[in-house]
């Protein structure tokens, strides 16, 4: 019973029930993430990356390059084949299609680089080739610059605008506004085309936002384990993740500013788990840690 209610509360669950299309083609699940504004750590690209590699996903089209990426932006790379042979690796979007070990279900996997052009048209594209792929739902995988402690789990949320999902998923609504990326148009544009859609977002503290940031990436992939019901062999990526705390660890004792703040960001979220904590009683401690660093600010023989 608990396997079937792990089942049913997957995005694989609900989409399971599926047909293939007039061309038997298998129902599949969309799982989209690009590198640039929305890919702090290079996390969400990352988990993705992993994905397509466990699964053995076959490469299935690209979007036209020219047509969206400024050049002198997003440059492309030179790189050298066995024999030496120079080739030229262009910025895009690479699509490839795997299946879910176990499920039954296919995904749809999209990597590459956010656009720099007509993002209407670039959305456009890459949902019409979802179609020709059955997508019946699409699942968004992004990372973002955090106010969190590198000592502490990080989060991976998993928020969504569909009802639905967010009932069987544990999903929370967004509610975010402002400035958006790549993903949130696609988000838009896939809802609005009547597409299940849901986004992860992992976090990554902004202290140590350089790539790579293999323990956020770790909790991304635990959160993908979960929402598509699969297993993953994560113990390289764990042993990344250890070794990454260790470093920054290591670079904390040596700043004693740093240290400092890791330490406040610990106390912050120590508060915030309380299960009596509060907003009222977060603020006052977050008034009472300004009034600290003021005093600590203005030095010992100042008023």
């Amino acid at each position: 019973m608990a396997e079937e209610n792990k089942e049913r509360n997957s995005l694989t669950g609900i989409v399971s029930g599926q047909a293939a299309d007039a061309e038997g083609v298998r129902p599949a699940i969309m799982v989209a993430a690009f590198e640039g504004w929305n890919d702090a750590g290079e996390a969400a690209s990352g988990a993705v990356r992993m994905l397509a590699k466990a699964w053995g996903a076959r490469k299935v089209g690209r979007l036209s390059e020219d047509d969206y990426y400024d050049y002198q932006f997003s440059r492309p790379t030179v790189r050298r084949t066995p024999t030496g042979r120079s080739s030229i690796s262009w910025p895009s979007a690479r699509l490839s299609r795997a299946e879910i070990p176990g499920t039954g279900i296919d995904v749809l996997l999209v990597r590459g680089v956010e656009p720099t052009y007509r993002w209407k048209a670039f959305t456009a594209e890459l949902l019409a080739r979802a179609a020709g792929e059955n997508v019946v739902a699409v699942l968004l995988v992004g990372a973002l610059l955090v106010d969190v402690p590198h000592t502490r789990p990080l989060p991976a949320s998993l928020t969504s605008d569909n009802e639905r999902l967010r009932r069987e998923l544990g999903a929370e609504a967004s509610t975010y506004e402002g400035p958006t990326g790549i993903l949130g148009v696609l988000a838009d544009a896939a809802t609005t085309a009547g597409l299940p859609t849901a986004s992860i977002w992992g976090a990554v503290p902004h202290y140590v936002a350089q790539p790579p940031s293999p323990k956020a990436m770790l909790a991304i992939v635990r959160r993908l384990e979960e929402v598509l019901n699969m297993h993953l062999d994560v113990h390289e990526l764990t042993e990344d993740a250890d070794a990454w705390e260790r470093g920054v660890n290591e670079l904390a004792a040596e700043d004693p500013e740093v240290a400092s703040y890791v330490h406040q960001l610990e106390e912050a979220q120590d508060a915030a788990e309380l299960p009596e904590a509060s907003g009222e009683s977060i603020a006052r401690e977050f008034e009472r840690y300004l009034k600290r660093r003021n005093r600590h600010e203005r030095g010992p023989g100042e008023p």
